[in-house]
């Protein structure tokens, strides 16, 4: 069973940094794409950005290009516990919102029901 958990979202002012992590594990997570989707109050779900685990190919939605970084870490030799990190900056009161973590078998796609695995959320509130 993949088990995904967030870490790492809070308050910050316009222009801000945040750093989310997502902790993985319950798989040999060689062969996943990993994502992270955001959801604001009142609209749907939607895609943020997403890496390949096995040669780190990233994809990143129009609207956090060039301010957010995503990017994968091992935590064991054999891909079964993982890190996938969102880095965040220049953030803006429009990037408030909860933000998960996804996983899904071999490539990147950019739709929510792609994606099989799913953590709790983490909140990302934008405000000064």
């Amino acid at each position: 069973q993949v088990h995904l958990v967030e870490s790492g979202g809070g308050l910050v002012q316009p222009g801000g940094s945040l750093r989310l992590s997502c902790a993985a594990s319950g798989r040999t997570f060689s062969n996943y794409a990993m994502g992270w989707f955001r959801q604001a109050p009142g609209k749907e779900r939607e895609f943020v950005s997403a890496i390949t685990w096995s040669n780190g190919n990233t994809v990143y939605a129009d609207s956090v290009k060039g301010r957010f970084t995503i990017s994968r870490d091992t935590i064991s030799r054999d891909n079964a516990k993982i890190t996938v990190t969102l880095q965040m900056n220049s953030l803006k009161p429009e990037d408030t919102a909860v933000y998960y973590c996804a996983a899904r078998w071999r490539d990147i796609s950019t739709v929510v029901t792609d994606y099989a695995y799913w953590g709790q959320g983490t909140q990302v509130t934008v405000s000064s």
